[in-house]
């Protein structure tokens, strides 16, 4: 006997339209997030972020994405998340060829829509995207070295993260603590007395965190290409994960001679936009580790997108994220279904930073453990947004006319 076959009626019916946005712009502080929040004309709301970090650009992308919402967000039909990618995308135009404020923006609104379909249907963004592959990712922890200067001190402020857990952690060899963070090198060049502080400072590490944690290196593009070979193969004894942006990202000549001379695999990506940013990396070979920030490149599908590309070229994903905790829900959801996932960044010791205010009632990372983070499985990007901390930063509202 035949098998019966019920069917099960299954339609988004998604007549809703973004009735309203709200713009935040976080004023505080040295974290300064930029939250999109869409408001539906059925109540449900959506939230994403733009990837501006530390302040500068900050009013330019809440200013972009009030132009972006006011001109083909509001009043439309958020379900048809890559057609209005597309028409943000293409009707850019001046911006179009790349640039962090208007893809950040484009980043922020892409988020909040699947966001609000994922609420729609009652499942989580990676259920949207072809299911998680796993049901907790790997992290890294960035941000836990403080104000350490001296070899010393760098190798005593790893104590902290290998005691939360951490297993993976990151930092920059060539930068120097300032009242803003970090300095990084920007004169293209350092004398002999700086390249070996910096190699004696990752030496004294690797020497305090064991062989069985991993190092990664960011360079930020500070040297030229030979200072930077040069200074890498001296790392080499160190058995460091990746150096990340050896040099300019938009520069793959470089990349790729770094790459060839350096027997330490490269990582790049957090200020490139969108897939067609990342493609000239791909065609020289000139990385081995890709780092899209859903906050900037495009937003989650973006994101989905040029790991599919990457994993054509064997190269392997590590998101980059260093926006609110609201960035980290985003990156989660599309790093659950990645092949080719590497690791997720995280700042864990963001939340004791002077002035920051954290946007969501229940952040992700709370539920790390162990160097892991669970993937959630609440509707959407499975976060709430904390109206009661925003509320004082509200920049502008965008609503439809009546």
């Amino acid at each position: 006997m035949a098998p019966t076959i019920v069917a099960v009626p299954f339609a988004i019916a998604l007549t809703m339209k973004v009735d309203t946005v709200n713009i935040y712009l976080v004023t505080t502080g040295k974290l300064h997030p930029v939250v999109v929040e869409l408001v539906t004309d059925e109540g449900i709301t959506g939230i994403g972020e733009a990837a501006i970090a530390y302040g500068l650009g900050g009013t330019a992308a809440a200013g972009m994405i009030k132009d972006l919402s006011e001109r083909m967000i509001v009043g439309r039909d958020p379900s048809r998340i890559e057609a209005l990618w597309s028409e943000m995308y293409d009707h850019s135009f001046w911006a179009k060829g790349g640039g962090a404020i208007v893809f950040a923006a484009i980043s922020a609104i892409e988020q909040a829509l699947w966001d609000i379909k994922g609420k729609a249907l009652g499942v989580p963004v990676h259920e949207l995207l072809g299911g998680k592959m796993k049901d907790r990712v790997r992290v890294y922890a960035n941000g836990w070295y403080g104000a350490a200067r001296t070899p010393a001190q760098l190798a005593q402020a790893a104590e902290r993260p290998l005691r939360d857990g951490y297993r993976a952690l990151k930092c920059y060899p060539l930068a120097s603590p300032d009242e803003n963070g970090l300095r990084h090198v920007s004169a293209r060049s350092v004398d002999r007395d700086f390249a070996n502080l910096a190699f004696e400072k990752i030496k004294a590490l690797r020497a305090a965190v064991g062989s069985e944690v991993e190092l990664m290196l960011d360079l930020s593009g500070g040297l030229t290409t030979a200072e930077t070979i040069r200074l890498c193969r001296r790392f080499e004894e160190l058995d460091i994960a990746w150096i990340e942006e050896p040099a300019d990202p938009f520069d793959v000549g470089a990349l790729a001679k770094i790459s060839e001379h350096v027997n330490i695999p490269v990582a790049v990506g957090e200020r490139l936009y969108t897939r067609h940013g990342f493609r000239k990396v791909f065609e020289a070979q000139a990385a081995d580790i890709v780092q899209p920030d859903v906050g900037n490149t495009g937003g989650i599908m973006e994101v989905k997108k040029i790991a599919a590309m990457a994993e054509a070229y064997s190269m392997r994903v590590a998101p980059h994220n260093c926006g609110s905790s609201l960035s980290t829900a985003a990156s989660l959801q599309v790093s659950a279904c990645i092949a080719n996932f590497m690791t997720l960044e995280i700042y864990p010791y963001f939340p004791e930073r002077p002035g920051y205010v954290q946007v969501l009632e229940n952040p992700p990372e709370e539920r790390i453990k162990d160097g892991f983070l669970e993937v959630s499985q609440a509707p959407g990007l499975g976060v709430t947004l904390s109206g009661d901390r925003l509320r004082p930063f509200l920049w502008a509202q965008c609503a439809a006319s009546n």
